[in-house]
């Protein structure tokens, strides 16, 4: 399907990392105290996306009455609190496992800040598949295109060689921009009927990716 791909840019959030529970627990204790709706997990893969703050917006907060800043860190303040007991998808450890075996370089590209991604990778014990882990400066989930462009130049790779796996309409752009290929995944922020209007490769698990003919 996909020819002469020999690196793999895996997104962590939702990709690999199985923390859509803990985003929609994390956003309702924000809601709650502000009496707006709660999110269960449906309306969130409706409605989340990027940039994150028209997201907050889309679901009732109004940065008219506090500043974005606010929000923003209480919504980490609660969401790191739960991140240490999160899990991998359980596919995630044998597929990681056939591209290394199979001889694909793997780098991580997230929208997580860089220490706690470094420190969450390590805590999961998988840290030594990846050549590079591109994470953020801080905790505002932006710049993402800007570290896709220099993982293709750390690696020192064509972009069409590279194939970026995301689960967001967001992965499906930071691809177009750096100008390498991507499928998305369905079971991690957005729901499939939104992967799919972007055109892209959508498959249900990682596990689909398994013999999937990358070149």
């Amino acid at each position: 399907m996909l020819k002469d791909i020999k690196t793999i840019i895996w997104d962590w959030n939702g990709t690999l990392l199985n923390d859509v529970d803990a985003c929609v627990e994390s956003i309702n204790v924000l809601l709650e105290a502000r009496q707006l709706p709660l999110m269960n997990r449906l309306r969130y893969k409706t409605l989340f996306g990027f940039p994150v703050q028209r997201y907050y917006e889309e679901i009732g907060f109004d940065f008219t009455r506090e500043p974005y800043d606010v929000v923003a860190f209480e919504f980490m303040d609660e969401y790191l609190s739960r991140l240490p007991e999160l899990q991998l998808h359980s596919d995630v450890i044998p597929v990681l496992n056939y591209f290394k075996l199979n001889h694909y370089t793997q780098a991580v590209l997230s929208a997580m800040e860089q220490q706690t991604l470094n420190r969450s990778l390590a805590e999961k014990g998988i840290s030594s598949y990846f050549s590079v882990i591109m994470g953020i400066q801080d905790h505002f989930a932006e710049g993402k295109i800007e570290n896709g462009r220099k993982i293709i130049r750390e690696l020192n790779i064509a972009p069409e060689n590279a194939l970026l796996i995301g689960d967001t309409i967001h992965d499906h752009e930071v691809a177009s921009e750096i100008g390498c290929n991507c499928i998305l995944v369905a079971d991690g922020h957005q729901s499939p009927d939104r992967l799919r209007v972007t055109g892209r490769t959508v498959v249900e698990d990682l596990f689909e990716l398994i013999g999937r003919p990358l070149g």
